[in-house]
């Protein structure tokens, strides 16, 4: 099963369409499309609530769902346009939500964090106005995949410079649809 992280604000942005078209090559998917889910960012009553579980080891709550749902899936589509050097917040709390140890990682002796995820592949897909820069977006997403998650495979899809005085950008995004 593909899971389809969908972090596109509007509807029908430029990056949903570039994930569109990866999607169109992956077949069936899941979405979660974060800006209708309720996910909210950990507070001190939720997380040590989420500890408490963990330590107990009841790892079948349902605060645990979008966890399970993410080391289950064979692949991993996130799409998160690039704002402000980054991906929008909703991204990153949706990661701080799925990341539950014993669930999509555990820790080794040493205390190095081993993926348990079941995904071969994860794939980011995102546009920017002007030249992407990498570094705090889909690099990030690429070290928690392969660092702490198990996905050793990443891909960066990306159509740049979308806003820039002179592009084409309907070209540029046709173009990287077709790469895609």
């Amino acid at each position: 099963m593909v899971l389809y992280i969908n972090c596109c604000i509007r509807r029908g942005s430029r990056t949903e369409r570039l994930a569109q078209a990866v999607l169109k090559k992956m077949g069936e998917y899941n979405e979660v499309f974060l800006p209708a889910e309720d996910i909210k960012p950990l507070n001190e009553k939720k997380l040590c609530k989420r500890t408490e579980l963990l330590n107990a080891g009841e790892l079948e709550n349902s605060m645990f769902d979008r966890a399970h749902q993410f080391a289950n899936a064979d692949k991993i589509v996130i799409a998160a346009p690039f704002w402000d050097g980054s991906f929008p917040s909703l991204l990153k709390v949706y990661i701080e939500n799925i990341y539950a140890v014993g669930i999509v990682s555990h820790y080794s002796s040493d205390g190095t964090p081993v993926g348990m995820c079941s995904a071969d592949e994860l794939v980011y897909v995102t546009t920017a106005g002007g030249k992407y820069i990498p570094d705090f977006s889909y690099d990030y997403i690429k070290a928690l995949a392969q660092g702490c998650f198990g996905i050793k495979n990443t891909r960066l899809v990306v159509a740049e410079m979308l806003d820039i005085a002179g592009m084409d950008s309907e070209k540029i995004l046709r173009d990287a649809m077709e790469n895609a």
